[in-house]
């Protein structure tokens, strides 16, 4: 029978018990000692244990992995391209705002950001937030940071996002003005991507990083590792829980999964799903599934040959047997994709458009009118690019049931960024998740998008995709993205089969991990939010 006199400070000091590592029959013990029957202890021991799992915890150092490094990695944000990128500059830096769980924008090192007419912005920032270097952020850092996207030599990633901004300009210490050449409601979202983080004023040596974020640099070499410690001065109440951290990649799949079931690491992200029948045989092992929507991709640049053939390319689509990838690649962890890419998770999607039918016989018509057919056609695919190497020799088996010799031509993981992506005729991608259409176009099917995959190439895209930015009106800016989407599907040389969940593996004591829109590891924030019980 439980005592007259148990109140929440007893349950507090069950919960005590539980982190300092007592045991389930230690804590019975107790219980019982106060009186506390065995059914109602179990009851007490469930509902201590949940608070538990719910509290942070400060203190620890985690090891994580990715899937892709290259000795081209960097710690600058306007450079980052691949997932290493993306975890520190997540960890060493901050945004003007951030995205929620829902996709909703949220403050970040902005206080506000606010505009009458979508065109003319004001932001105000935070009061007392301090570089790792001590110096204090201001209005100077916020100019300088968004000036170096405009700069040609800077060579930034998403410069053709950031060249909408005609005037960006201090007001005073803690205010600044952004004037975009056309309406973009867009804006706030846009200054939440990875490479919009703040750096300070001035900054041209990225040897290693000076931001504001909630880890320090202490380790960085391109291509092998890098560590962060906590910042003893971050700005937010709250976080980071980790004193340390340790991020590197592990290109293969099986050898990453290893390290987790070995406790080697404790995430590793990005997990192929024929793994999961693995990890659910440990106790030890949980997974994160994300579906924001990233996807691995066939490009076929429109430029060269044979992708300068439009029948070659048609043929292509019609050869790729999306239901066999979704249910048997990807283990029914997956959306079919429509060779554009917004998802399904995003409301602009098109939910008219279908994809190429899988058609052998229409294929190898396609390839008989392009003068192909029998011809060998070199596909390159690695594990940088996840599940390419299976997509690949779907579509290689395939081909050879209707005299289609496609050759699959496997590369490491280790320089696929820098020496094929964008650059070999046929070649696979991975795209990580992106909130908006316009993010999405701008960066990857604009003329003068930096990652236009298949040199796509329309004026009347690019018209489109300027008036959709300052459309208010969501059915008409609907009805643009639902034709910029249709155009993408048939003209571009891109082959999207599907939109694929994102698996990261933990071990069982590693909490907080939330879903993204920005897609896995927290849209790769994670050092910043997880902690260890």
């Amino acid at each position: 029978m439980k005592p007259t006199n148990w109140t929440g400070r007893d349950d507090a000091r069950v919960e005590h018990a539980i982190r300092k590592g007592a045991s389930r029959r230690d804590l019975l013990k107790m219980l019982m000692a106060s009186g506390v029957g065995a059914a109602a202890g179990g009851s007490l021991l469930l509902r201590a244990s949940a608070a538990v799992a719910q509290t942070p915890v400060t203190g620890g150092s985690l090891r994580a992995a990715g899937w892709s490094a290259s000795t081209a990695d960097t710690l600058d944000p306007a450079l980052a391209s691949l997932s290493t990128d993306y975890a520190r500059i997540c960890a060493f830096y901050n945004r003007l705002t951030v995205l929620d769980e829902a996709g909703g924008v949220q403050m970040e090192l902005a206080e506000s950001v606010s505009t009458d007419d979508a065109q003319t912005w004001e932001i105000k920032l935070k009061s007392g937030v301090t570089f790792h270097d001590g110096k204090t952020l201001s209005a100077d850092d916020v100019v300088y940071t968004l000036k170096r996207h405009l700069d040609p030599a800077t060579g930034s990633k998403v410069n053709a996002i950031a060249s909408q901004m005609s005037e960006i300009s201090k007001i005073d210490d803690l205010t600044v003005r952004i004037v975009l050449s056309a309406a973009n409601a867009d804006l706030p979202t846009i200054l939440a991507l990875h490479h919009f983080m703040i750096v300070a004023d001035g900054t041209t040596d990225f040897t290693t990083a000076n931001g504001t974020g909630a880890f320090i640099c202490e380790t960085f070499e391109p291509g092998v590792r890098s560590v962060g410690v906590k910042n003893p001065n971050y700005f937010k109440a709250e976080g980071p829980y980790l004193d340390s951290f340790e991020f590197f990649a592990i290109a293969d799949n099986s050898a990453r999964v290893n390290a987790l079931m070995s406790g080697d690491i404790q995430i590793a992200a990005n997990l192929n799903p024929r793994s999961m029948r693995t990890l659910d045989t440990s106790d030890a092992i949980k997974t994160s599934v994300t579906t924001a929507g990233n996807y691995t991709g066939l490009n076929i640049r429109l430029d060269m040959e044979p992708g300068a053939s439009a029948d070659f390319v048609q043929g292509m689509k019609h050869l790729m047997n999306r239901e066999l990838i979704q249910k048997s690649v990807l283990r029914g962890m997956a959306e079919i994709g429509n060779d554009q890419p917004v998802s399904p998770t995003n409301r602009y999607f098109n939910t008219e458009l279908a994809p190429a039918e899988f058609d052998p016989e229409r294929a190898r018509h396609h390839f008989e009118k392009a003068g192909l057919l029998g011809t060998e056609i070199p596909m390159v695919a690695s594990d940088a690019a996840a599940s390419s190497v299976d997509y690949a020799t779907v579509m290689q088996q395939a081909g050879r049931e209707i005299g289609m010799n496609l050759n699959v031509e496997r590369v490491p993981a280790d320089g696929y960024w820098s020496n094929y992506w964008l650059k070999a005729p046929i070649h696979f991608g991975h795209i990580n998740p992106r909130p908006t259409p316009d993010i999405l176009f701008s960066l990857l099917y604009g003329s003068e998008a930096k990652w236009n995959e298949s040199h796509y190439s329309s004026e009347q895209f690019d018209s489109l995709m300027v008036e959709a930015r300052g459309e208010l009106d969501e059915a008409k800016r609907t009805e643009m993205y639902w034709t910029m989407q249709e155009m993408i599907s048939r003209e571009a040389g891109t082959i999207i089969p599907a939109y694929m969940a994102n698996v990261d593996g933990m071990a069982s004591n590693v909490n907080g991990l939330k879903p993204s829109p920005l897609g896995g590891l927290m849209g790769f924030a994670f050092a910043e939010h997880v902690w260890l019980s």
